[in-house]
């Protein structure tokens, strides 16, 4: 069983899963109260389906952009737990895990998270063998600079409030559906199984957040 969390932003999620099914998942959205929420809310997903820490095969954290408090809440529990029980422990970009619940089509994927002070953070995605793939760690900047990078015909996914949807209007850019639009902890696990088959797992006393960076002018 994997243990996914993922604190990125004001939408916190939980999930465990084995390589079948969810067994287990908590997904909402906190006012910054990712310190007293994030702990008590993970031992009642482990309680609830009772399992114990020691009989996860990993653990699997979203390790950002995203906001700076909540990357490094979750990246901390994920880490003591890791550390403890020596599970190994995989770090997802927070990007990626949008992306993971959005069919391959032929074209422009786009995932956004909040920023927080009327910015956003995204990344641009296209399909690939492997799936959705971006050599991106994510881009920061308000909505406007963001729908200015964007092309007409892209699909837009994530948190998307009334003023990035007007921008993205003008641009002819397509929104998400409402459930699309969920960051899930389901898919984080289900990359988390992943990298856990093939030996791609991360050095809990190394492994670091990633930040976004500044647009570049320009359609992307």
């Amino acid at each position: 069983m994997i243990l996914a969390i993922d604190t990125a932003t004001r939408v916190v999620s939980l999930a465990l899963a084995d390589h079948r099914s969810v067994l287990a998942e908590h997904t909402w959205h906190t006012a910054n109260n990712h310190t007293v929420e994030v702990a008590p809310a993970i031992e009642q997903i482990l309680s609830g389906a009772t399992v114990e820490v020691r009989q996860l095969t990993a653990i699997a954290v979203a390790i950002g952009p995203g906001s700076f408090t909540g990357v490094r809440i979750g990246l901390g529990l994920a880490k003591g737990l890791a550390l403890a029980h020596d599970k190994p422990l995989i770090g997802v970009r927070t990007l990626d895990i949008i992306a993971r619940g959005v069919p391959l089509f032929d074209g422009r994927l786009i995932a956004v998270i909040q920023a927080g002070r009327g910015r956003v953070i995204w990344a641009t995605y296209l399909s690939g063998p492997q799936g959705w793939e971006t050599a991106e760690a994510g881009s920061v900047g308000t909505w406007e600079e963001m729908a200015a990078q964007a092309n007409d015909g892209d699909h837009v996914i994530g948190e998307i409030d009334q003023v990035g949807i007007d921008h993205l209007r003008r641009y002819r850019v397509e929104v998400g559906s409402p459930e699309q639009n969920v960051r899930r902890a389901a898919w984080l696990a289900e990359i988390g199984w992943e990298r856990w088959r093939q030996g791609r797992v991360d050095d809990p006393a190394t492994l670091a957040p990633i930040y976004a960076r500044q647009p570049t002018s320009g359609n992307g």
